[in-house]
């Protein structure tokens, strides 16, 4: 009667085990979301274990260290945006060794009732800590502290390691998915956002200043000289390389808040949300002084200047729409082309190297001051 009992407590647990793993397998072709499906996972570990503390720590492989993506228990509020260093810790010498560590009470341990004691505030009795793997990879580890069921069991440290599988499927889709956006949306040559991904994020800029009648944003197009020039004298290959140096440039002048493209050909766009013309003119400013001031492709034994034609343009005064705004900042674009090394501003017209005799040594400051007086 007695084993008759257990065999039905052990077919009860296995069909459980059975079912948990088919509604992780759902949620993996359910949705490609990584959080959602992490979440799932988790919860379900919870449900099997009853931790009283569990979390999933993702791998910063550039920082060398872990960090929470998911924390539930006491104190889970104090763990978002903490760090773990790689080797430390239960997660860091999981994450660093790639293998799990099982551990049914800390007080028959050597090695972990000495970390209990010197972290008394975790107050650790048992800890079920494993790696999140691809291949020869660590994802990420799976944290269980304090757990009520037994974990010298084989059959729930096997558990254990099948939902770290699923989880290890889930992080692997979600990077693909990832992967393949960023490629659709992205420039080979320099790096940058393609034309493409710019009319989506014009869409959503003038949806949000639509719902905010004050919002503005500006747009800005920049034209190399001579691009054609460089490729005739150095080749197509120095050509491309020096595209994605000026990339690379624009990204630092103008700094993550702003989005740049490459447009076309040697033609740069940049779309600085929040800035209205004022704003917008400064950081064109600095770009168009830095461009010119760069060498470009010393790296390849070169020394290259480089200018170029800017148009500025902002919503909505010089355009309500899509492809209002970017005619107004194309046209500038061109009418800076007449001079080249010049900036002009719809509304305003040439304001940095209007006159050629000045191109040489007009400054941003000066640049500015010419605006205030024509506002004045």
């Amino acid at each position: 009667m007695r084993e008759k009992r257990q065999f039905e407590v052990f077919e009860s647990r296995q069909m459980e085990h059975l079912r948990v793993f088919h509604e992780v397998a759902r949620a993996l072709t359910q949705t490609l979301e990584l959080e959602d499906i992490l979440l799932t996972i988790m919860q379900k570990m919870a449900q099997f274990f009853g931790p009283e503390r569990w979390s999933m720590l993702m791998v910063d492989d550039e920082a060398q260290s872990l960090y929470y993506a998911i924390a539930v228990g006491e104190d889970s509020e104090s763990l978002k945006g903490l760090r773990v260093p790689m080797g430390e810790g239960v997660a860091g010498w999981v994450a660093s060794t790639g293998k799990s560590l099982v551990v049914p009470d800390v007080a028959l341990d050597p090695q972990w009732s000495a970390f209990a004691r010197a972290h008394p505030e975790l107050r650790i009795h048992s800890i079920a800590c494993v790696p999140v793997r691809s291949g020869d990879n660590t994802l990420g580890v799976i944290q269980l502290f304090n757990s009520k069921l037994d974990l010298l069991s084989e059959y729930s440290v096997s558990f254990l390691r099948i939902l770290c599988d699923y989880a290890a499927i889930a992080i692997q889709n979600a990077r693909s998915v990832q992967r393949i956006h960023e490629l659709t949306i992205t420039d080979d040559c320099t790096g940058l956002f393609n034309a493409r991904h710019l009319y989506t994020l014009l869409d959503e800029q003038i949806a949000l200043a639509q719902a905010d009648r004050k919002r503005r944003f500006s747009l800005l197009f920049v034209d190399l000289d001579h691009f054609k020039q460089v490729n005739d004298t150095h080749g197509h290959l120095i050509g491309s390389r020096l595209l994605a140096e000026v990339g690379s440039l624009m990204r630092r002048s103008l700094g993550p808040a702003n989005a740049c493209f490459r447009y076309g050909g040697d033609e740069f766009v940049a779309l600085l949300p929040g800035l209205d013309k004022q704003a917008a003119l400064d950081a064109t400013m600095r770009l168009w002084e830095g461009l010119r001031k760069n060498r470009f492709l010393t790296g390849q034994g070169l020394s290259l200047a480089l200018a170029g034609s800017f148009g500025l343009a902002t919503f909505p005064e010089d355009g309500d729409s899509v492809a209002a705004i970017i005619r107004a900042a194309d046209t500038m674009m061109y009418d800076a082309k007449a001079t080249r090394d010049n900036v002009a501003v719809a509304g305003l017209g040439l304001v940095a190297g209007a006159r050629p005799a000045d191109r040489a040594g007009k400054s941003a400051t000066m640049a500015a001051s010419d605006l205030d007086a024509r506002r004045s």
